[in-house]
């Protein structure tokens, strides 16, 4: 459950970001949805494989990792309504900014911690370091 809720509050940010990439450059916006598509699988899994686990139920395990997903759209939802008519290039900057230093604060102080507390913490930093892998080389290939 713990899971599900930070990867909700990480995945608002990201609907933020994919939002001004789009306003500055639609290939951009594409190329960005596509990478974080490509990392919402694990992120789904991390949800839905422990939900499912603890309570057997296929469909709360499939609803929370739904809610999670979703959040991405309040994201870009909440840019629109509240920054869009604000819209300029120092905002633009200063977003990226903010929001990369939200996702790695949630990812290095919340999301890695609980990595290591229930698994081996080899294999929560490979797995760190694999997830930056997966995402430069798809903005490579993608962009």
């Amino acid at each position: 459950m713990f899971s599900a809720i930070v990867i909700f509050i990480h995945n608002v940010p990201e609907g933020l970001v994919t939002f001004f990439a789009t306003i500055q450059d639609i290939n951009l916006g594409i190329f960005m949805m596509i990478a974080i598509l490509i990392h919402n699988i694990p992120e789904g899994m991390a949800i839905a494989i422990p939900i499912y686990y603890s309570t057997k139920s296929k469909t709360k395990a499939i609803a929370l990792s739904f809610l999670a997903g979703l959040a991405e759209s309040i994201g870009a939802l909440l840019g629109y309504v509240v920054l869009y008519s604000f819209m300029s290039e120092e905002l633009m900057a200063s977003m990226f900014a903010v929001i990369a230093g939200i996702m790695v604060y949630i990812s290095l102080d919340e999301l890695l911690p609980a990595a290591e507390k229930y698994g081996e913490h080899h294999l929560a930093i490979r797995g760190l370091v694999f997830g930056m892998a997966v995402m430069a080389v798809s903005l490579i290939f993608l962009g």
